[in-house]
């Protein structure tokens, strides 16, 4: 059984930083349209997106990032908050 690290600030931070990324990375397309192409539930997209789900499997951040088109150098940066404030169009 894998045994879960209590949640830091720091961790929840990042969390938020990379839910905000996201969800402004998804632009127009619906939760349900990306979380069906990345083949995880909406609700799993939909913590992410809020912070809810601070830490994400990499499996999973790599479907969505695949799906929007993302590197995860980039989603990386932006959940260090490294990366800049806004997406480069």
């Amino acid at each position: 059984m894998m045994v879960r690290m209590p949640r830091t600030p720091e961790t929840v931070a990042r969390g938020r930083r990379l839910g905000a990324f996201l969800r402004q990375a998804r632009v127009d397309r619906s939760i349900v349209e990306v979380a069906a192409h990345a083949q995880i539930s909406a609700e799993t997209l939909r913590k992410i997106e809020t912070g809810r789900l601070a830490t994400p499997s990499f499996t999973t951040v790599a479907a969505v990032a695949a799906v929007l088109g993302l590197s995860l150098d980039e989603i990386a940066a932006q959940a260090q908050g490294d990366g800049d404030a806004a997406l480069s169009a």
